[in-house]
């Protein structure tokens, strides 16, 4: 069984300017930074594998490769998001700190189960903070949104639009 999520990784531009957005803007610490050399088949790179810790111990982490074009762009928000669950006050606060700072910031969004905010980091990504409104971690909500879910997917896929 899987017990959770360990690290999601992403690749950035400049590790120090990442560093800046997600420690110093955003308060995650820095856990641990290293370079590869050699991959785990053989081949010959040169990265930075930057990690990032959350308060429940997973890591948002990132590799910064500069010997390999990436296209960087700035992301839709249904294309890539990251979201950060946080609590009500800080979801206010980020959006204060965010504005302050002049960091691109979006919201807030009330999405009936959750309320969030928006802001854009250096690499093109969204991140998502957002805050719970609702109780949905017992069983019996648990289920009840699985079955939603199943209806909801179920009628996507035999009505959804054609690719043109």
């Amino acid at each position: 069984m899987i017990k959770g999520l360990h690290h999601s990784a992403y690749i950035c531009r400049d590790s120090e300017e990442t560093r800046k957005f997600y420690e110093d803007f955003l308060g995650l610490p820095l856990a641990d930074a290293f370079e590869i050399e050699v991959t785990k088949s053989g081949r010959a790179t040169k990265v930075l594998h930057s990690f990032y810790r959350m308060e429940d111990n997973s890591f948002l982490a990132f590799f910064e490769d500069p010997g390999r074009a990436h296209n960087f762009s700035d992301k839709h928000d249904f294309e890539l998001h990251i979201a950060l669950e946080v609590d009500a006050d800080t979801l206010h606060e980020m959006f204060r700190r965010g504005k302050d700072a002049g960091v691109d910031t979006r919201g807030i969004a009330d999405h009936g189960f959750i309320q969030s905010i928006y802001f854009r980091d250096p690499n093109g990504y969204v991140i998502e903070l957002t805050t719970k409104t609702e109780d949905r971690d017992n069983d019996s909500a648990q289920q009840s949104l699985r079955a939603k879910a199943q209806k909801a997917l179920a009628s996507w896929q035999s009505t959804k639009p054609k690719l043109a």
